[in-house]
Formats: structure tokens, sequence, C-alpha cells
């Protein structure tokens, strides 16, 4: 299987100065896509102290100048793995748009206040969900699932309000490096990196395919 991508050019003039904005002036586009399926999900890989990886599809919640941030549980696989080794690569794959973005540094918990925030606005199903699932821990079946979640259903109604779960929050992930890549014909990509530097500045590198 494989695919001829016939693309712009994508040339280090024509980015951002900085790539949060060069992300928003991407995300924008991608969200107008109707071919792209949920544009704000992202790969987010972790590793262990001696280096062995794990990945999942996660949602991107909110990004700026401090960087991208998703919520979860802190005791599931990777909110574990973060807590030992918070270095993190966030991949969006945007195939239709033969387009990906790589973004490469380091997680940090969020503050309570902003994890609360978000989680009022959450649904309210989506509210139980957190409380219902000790995530990524073994579980016996699908039944035990669903009987947790509707204990937690009928204790708190719709209308009620759900306390934050104290293992629940959100992490920000604070970029070293963000890569856009386009698709080309014979595989002849562009990579532009930006990768900061000690002041905060940003320098962009074009990577060979």
């Amino acid at each position: 299987m494989r695919e001829q991508y016939r693309t712009m050019e994508l040339d280090v003039a024509d980015l951002a100065p900085e790539p949060v904005e060069q992300f928003a002036r991407w995300f924008k586009e991608t969200a107008a896509n109707p071919a792209i399926h949920e544009p704000n999900a992202m790969v987010v890989s972790t590793a262990t102290p001696d280096g062995r990886p794990s990945s999942r599809t996660v949602l991107l919640k909110h990004y700026d100048e401090a960087g991208f941030v998703f919520f979860t549980n802190y005791h599931s696989r990777k909110g574990r793995e973060l807590d030992a080794n918070p270095y993190v690569s966030l991949l969006f794959p945007w195939h239709p748009l033969a387009r990906q973005v790589i973004v490469t540094g380091r997680a940090a918990r969020t503050g309570r206040d902003e994890t609360v925030a978000y989680f009022r606005t959450r649904p309210h199903g989506s509210q139980l969900g957190a409380w219902a699932s000790r995530q990524s821990s073994v579980i016996a079946s699908r039944a035990e699932l669903l009987a947790r979640y509707e204990e937690l259903a009928a204790r708190y109604p719709q209308g009620e309000q759900v306390p934050v779960p104290p293992e629940w929050g959100g992490v920000r992930v604070v970029p070293d490096t963000v890569e856009f890549w386009q698709g080309h014909e014979n595989r002849l990509h562009d990579r532009l990196r930006y990768v900061r530097e000690g002041d905060g500045s940003w320098r962009v590198e074009r990577l060979s395919p």
C-alpha cells in the first residue's frame, strides 16, 4: 500500500515566528477539513526510566504559549510513567492533509484550579466515568465497570455536582521541539523543526526526510 502525496511545499519563510502560532494555523485548517475526525486527537508517548515506551491516543484540550494540555488519571500507566520520567512526545497524525506535527518536551501537572475548571465543562456521564474507571488497572469484566458507573450515577444524579477525583487532572507538555511534517511525492517530504534555545527563543532547522 503506497500513496503519492501531492501538496504545496513548506518553506521556512512560510512559518510563523513561534511554533504555537504555526500550530494554530495548521490546526485551524485541519479542524475545517471534514475528512479529519477529531483533529485534536494525538498520540502521547511516554517511557519508563529504563526506556520502555508506551503510546496511546489522547485528546488535546488546550494549547497556548505555555504548552499543550490534556487530562488523565494520574494513576494510569501514562500518569505513573510521567511521574517517573517527565519526557514525552506528542504526535498529531493528520493523514488526509499529508501532515504531522510532532512535539517533544517535558510534562508537568496543571494547577488544581485549572483541572477543576475543565472538569466542570465535561458532560455528566464523562465526570462519572472519571470516577468509575481506575485507568490502566486490571478489571474482571465490563459488567464490573458498568456496575460501578451505575452506583455512581445513583449517588450523583443528573444535575448534581460531581466532585473532581483527587487522582485525576491535567498535564501540560512544555515543548522543547515542534516539528511540522508535510508529505510530498517520492517521499521527499518537508520537515521543519522548531528548537527552543537557552534564552527561550526558537531556531528553525530543516530535516532530511
